[in-house]
């Protein structure tokens, strides 16, 4: 399963002059642009760091999925998904044929969107090939129409990289205590058992 990101997010939708004021920058200097490259590196990652912990794509964009085989559920790997524009089936060659819109439905979820077949079963993939699903997925359009707190996190997590952009010792995964409480009420929902249920 391989996952590509069709229309990348350009620069422009990025928050650089809030990120600017979050850092306290100096300005009327006449250098006001000359980290522009760098603080938009640390918002993307930021921003990338923040939608791999929560499995979500914050600002919306397209994407494309590819399965060498059917999953027992087509859980899509992005969320919240608006739209599945194609799917299609893929042989040796590359070669597409798609599948008919009528012939599936998208089940919407805040954390995990599924795709179903109408039918019983999803069509059989062409021998050594495979599928492609085309969809759109993204919590905003733009900067100002994201949930506060996941603006402020990627906000937060940034300017922690901003500091310690010279720090070699951060442990892999590292997510300040600030950032991560404000994901919370955005990462999937774990089921867990009381202990009178495990008891009884």
């Amino acid at each position: 399963m391989i996952l590509h990101e069709l229309t990348p997010l350009p620069d422009s939708i990025l928050p650089l002059a809030a990120f600017k004021a979050h850092l306290r920058l100096g300005t009327g200097f006449g250098e006001e642009a000359l980290q522009d490259a760098v603080l938009l590196a640390f918002l993307r990652a930021s921003l990338a760091a923040i939608e791999a912990r929560t499995n979500k794509a914050l600002l919306t964009r397209d994407y494309e999925w590819r399965l060498n085989v059917w999953p027992r559920v087509v859980e899509l790997p992005v969320a919240p998904v608006s739209n599945v524009s194609q799917v299609a089936l893929v042989d040796q060659t590359g070669a597409e044929t798609e599948v008919p819109e009528a012939a599936y439905a998208l089940a919407p979820d805040a954390h995990a969107p599924r795709l179903t077949p109408r039918a019983a079963v999803w069509p059989m993939m062409p021998s050594g090939g495979g599928a492609v699903i085309r969809f759109t997925a993204g919590m905003a359009a733009t900067w100002d129409a994201l949930p506060a707190d996941l603006a402020q996190a990627v906000m937060l997590l940034a300017a922690h990289y901003y500091e310690y952009r010279d720090d070699t010792s951060l442990h892999a995964g590292c997510m300040p205590f600030g950032v991560a409480s404000l994901l919370d009420r955005h990462r999937m929902p774990r089921l867990s058992l009381s202990r009178s249920e495990v008891q009884s």
